[in-house]
């Protein structure tokens, strides 16, 4: 735990990377055979300009996808990642998981029924 009280994501990662740096330390050292070079492909064309309103940025998108790969590197479940946060934020966290698992409801297209303008007749 932190001097604030809360266990933040930081000094999980932190966690982690102890925890990565003592699997390098205890694994025994496996001579590496010579990389072979590997041919350089062909630059991708350059992407049209785009036009109209900018794409919207998701400004936590790269801290998920780091959690996401240190969840699968070591074999974490979702279990264990609620049990390591404080009960707020867990609960947060599978919350937004029940919500990215469903799939929005569809849009109906309302239309108005004749005789429902609003007039009094």
């Amino acid at each position: 735990m932190n001097s604030s009280g809360k266990y933040d994501f930081k000094q999980f990662q932190e966690e982690l990377a102890a925890l990565d740096r003592k699997a390098a330390k205890d694994e025994p050292a496996v001579p590496q055979a010579a990389p072979t070079p590997a041919p350089v492909p062909a630059p991708p064309p350059a992407p049209p300009k785009r036009r109209g309103r900018p794409p919207k940025v998701d400004p936590l998108a790269a801290a998920r996808a780091e959690f996401e790969a240190l969840r699968l590197r070591h074999g974490l479940t979702v279990a264990d990642v609620v049990a390591w946060f404080p009960k707020e934020e867990g609960i947060a966290y599978l919350q937004a998981l029940i919500a990215a698992s469903e799939p929005k409801p569809r849009r109906r297209r309302k239309t108005a029924e004749p005789g429902d303008d609003g007039s009094a007749s």
